[in-house]
């Protein structure tokens, strides 16, 4: 795989950084106020009343800092992962949910994957320490994106250079080293005047296979790399305008998998503009239009030894790609006691596959690419915000979608199938949120909000049948998804607290089954079905200043869901889990403990969940410590050194893909792998 070489090799002799990160509030998605370095595990930063939560992704987390979205995510309460036995590539969940249910947005644009089993899902292509700032704003109580998220909506940002006439550069490097072959450079520099300017975003992650408590080797190997260039002009204080353009590649090996993942490209273009204060009441004007094009590559003979077996006789193949084009166009106005949001947006994508042929031997370079979906959505939305006073303000949202989808395929234009479905899809909800300062800045909100989504490509495409129906195309219905969203954070003192509260109704929920397969060899096949659904859950989080320097904080989250259809749980949800974080904190050192505690799950529904990952059996509870500690070496450079898992357990996650036998050295197909053993790591953090 070819990769640059600008990496800095140099810090990679050095021992490395501060495990800390920035929690932020806010009262918007614009306005932020920094607070002071703490531990990422008990997430403390809620923003809009707790409604939006906030992380700063240049700094690390424990357990060991992220390689990709998934990773990063995952520190942040609410979140858990379907993991594929890879140390890298996860496939997150939000409190329970999965897939296009949760909208994620790098840069205001939605990047879309390409496998059929989400081997690449979207923040696989997303490098977290390469933007400013990650926002969750839970539930769906935002209209102002594209094909809304019902169960959250993830925005990887970045902001615009501000340089002077004393500094005309900056930039911030790190070099992360760990257990099993680990090591990460990450570097952002850029360099410009008062009005243009140039940055470069680069990194590099590569590990071999870690071992579990047990000692016991988990195929598990990556190599990965990003980099990504933006060309900017503020030609004066309102305006901004930004070109960007990006490459990416990768593979992985999985435990959890019958294939590898020998090529993740990514190759991407933009251009953004802003203009901020045009008159007394228009605001700002916003449009930007991205083009990616992500080409993927999974095969079973690559990345290790080929093994013929019944179900893989032969050397196999598989190219997929997706070509995704995004446009935005939106306008903010303010007058009196109402601001309004409102604009339009559009989407439209081309999914392609082509194969190796096994009885020609035919590589799948030498084949044409075949495209099997296009897709178009166009729509419209509006999100005002009524201040009714200082204290009390009222936020809505409506969203109409017009979406498209046509089947490409051969087999279905053979068969007479219906190759195009056209829908209007409804989004909206309505929140009332309260600060009252009086009473130690206590802020509370309480928000309904409506969904429908359109099947994605997953739902469609990659189950055998839809409700039964061989053709899955033409038989699922759209789903729809209310739900009620609530919670308050409190600050007393040394005590602060939060709680995120939801309780939804979904009707005509996709639900994939999985069944065993005609013929003389059995294996399990995707079928997907609509069911009624309902669901509930929380996120909270209380900490104490004990002392200047001694902190203490812990978080839970818990999501319930059942198929009221049949009634049985909902699969696919991860059980009870809190996070204890302990923190000794001096100006130039400080020192953290955290506790992961989750309970087992007993809720499942065998041989059922999502198009990656289906509930296999009961999981155990488990607990794992975990300590680091940091320096200041000096002003612009942070060394800190930590152990996951220091107690070596062996244990295995809830959301867990299970092996393959057949496949090389991995693991039998009803088997689940082991998570990470011990681990250590450390990390070096330069700016300047």
């Amino acid at each position: 795989m070819a990769q640059p070489k600008f990496f800095l090799q140099p810090l990679a002799a050095a021992i490395c950084v501060a495990c800390y990160s920035t929690a932020v509030f806010a009262d918007d998605l614009n306005d932020s106020k920094i607070l002071a370095p703490i531990t990422v595990t008990a997430q403390a930063g809620n923003d809009a009343h707790g409604l939006i939560v906030r992380a700063d992704p240049k700094q690390p987390i424990q357990p060991i800092p992220a390689t990709d979205g998934a990773d990063y995510l995952q520190s942040i309460v609410g979140f858990s992962s379907v993991n594929s036995g890879a140390g890298t590539n996860g496939d997150v969940t939000f409190r329970g949910m999965f897939g296009s249910r949760i909208k994620i947005l790098t840069d205001g644009t939605e990047n879309l994957g390409a496998c059929p089993s989400r081997m690449d899902s979207p923040t696989s292509y997303i490098s977290p320490e390469s933007y400013d700032r990650i926002s969750v704003i839970k539930g769906p109580q935002t209209v102002q994106y594209a094909n809304t998220g019902s169960a959250a909506t993830v925005i990887f940002e970045r902001t615009p250079e501000k340089f002077t006439e004393d500094k005309h550069y900056r930039g911030q490097a790190s070099v992360l080293m760990g257990s099993f072959g680990r090591l990460d450079h990450n570097l952002e520099t850029a360099i410009g005047d008062e009005h243009k300017y140039v940055r470069l975003n680069a990194n590099r992650s590569v590990s071999d296979s870690y071992k579990d408590g047990d000692g016991n080797k988990v195929p598990s190997d990556w190599e990965r790399w990003n980099a990504d260039v933006a060309l900017g002009w503020t030609p004066d204080e309102n305006t901004w305008l930004e070109l960007t353009g990006g490459k990416a590649d990768g593979e992985v090996v999985y435990a959890g998998r019958g294939m590898d993942g020998s090529k993740f490209a990514r190759e991407s273009l933009g251009v953004r503009f802003e203009k901020k204060n045009v008159t007394e009441v228009i605001k700002k004007i916003e449009a930007q239009v991205n083009y990616n094009f992500n080409d993927h590559v999974m095969d079973n003979y690559s990345l290790r030894e080929f093994k013929p077996s019944m179900m893989m006789p032969d050397r196999a193949a598989t190219n997929v790609a997706r070509k995704t084009l995004n446009t935005r166009v939106a306008i903010t106005g303010e007058w009196d006691k109402v601001q309004l949001v409102t604009g339009v947006d559009s989407q439209n994508n081309e999914h392609s596959i082509r194969k190796t042929d096994s009885k020609t031997g035919i590589s799948y370079q030498d084949q044409p690419r075949m495209t099997d979906m296009k897709y178009q959505s166009v729509g419209g939305f509006g999100e005002l915000t009524y201040h009714f006073d200082d204290q009390n303000r009222l936020v809505s949202g409506l969203r109409l979608d017009q979406v498209n989808v046509k089947d490409e395929r051969q087999n279905s234009v053979d068969k007479g199938y219906n190759r195009k479905l056209d829908k209007t899809l409804a989004s909206g909800f309505i929140r009332f949120e309260n600060t009252h300062p009086e009473h130690d800045d206590g802020k509370t909100y309480i928000g309904l909000g409506y969904v429908e989504r359109m099947p994605d490509y997953w739902e469609l495409f990659s189950p055998q049948s839809g409700n039964g129906n061989p053709n899955t195309f033409n038989n699922i219905d759209t789903e729809k998804t209310l739900q009620l969203d609530a919670g308050y954070q409190h600050q007393h003192g040394a005590f602060s607290s939060w709680v995120s509260a939801y309780a939804g109704i979904i009707n005509d929920y996709v639900l994939t089954t999985y069944l065993s397969s005609t013929g003389h060899m059995k294996m399990l096949q995707a079928h997907t079905r609509n069911v009624d659904a309902t669901i509930a859950g929380a996120e909270a989080g209380i900490g104490y200043q004990f002392t200047d320097a001694i902190q203490a904080d812990v978080s839970a989250m818990y999501a319930w869901g059942k198929n009221t259809t049949d009634n049985t749980p909902l699969p696919q949800i991860s059980p009870l889990e809190a996070r204890v974080n302990l923190r000794y904190v001096q100006d130039k050192y400080n020192f953290g403990l955290l506790w992961r505690v989750v309970d087992g799950q007993n809720r499942i529904s065998q041989n059922e969940g999502n198009i990656v990952g289906y509930d296999l059996k009961e999981s155990a509870g488990f607990t794992t410590l975990s300590i680091n500690g940091s320096y200041n070496l000096t002003k612009d450079i942070d060394l800190s050194v930590g152990v996951d898992n220091v107690l070596d357990k062996t244990y295995t996650e809830h959301l867990n893909k299970m092996g393959n036998a057949g496949f090389g050295d991995g693991f039998a197909s009803d088997q689940q792998f082991n998570n990470t053993g011990r681990n250590y790591w450390a990390r070096m953090s330069m700016k300047f």
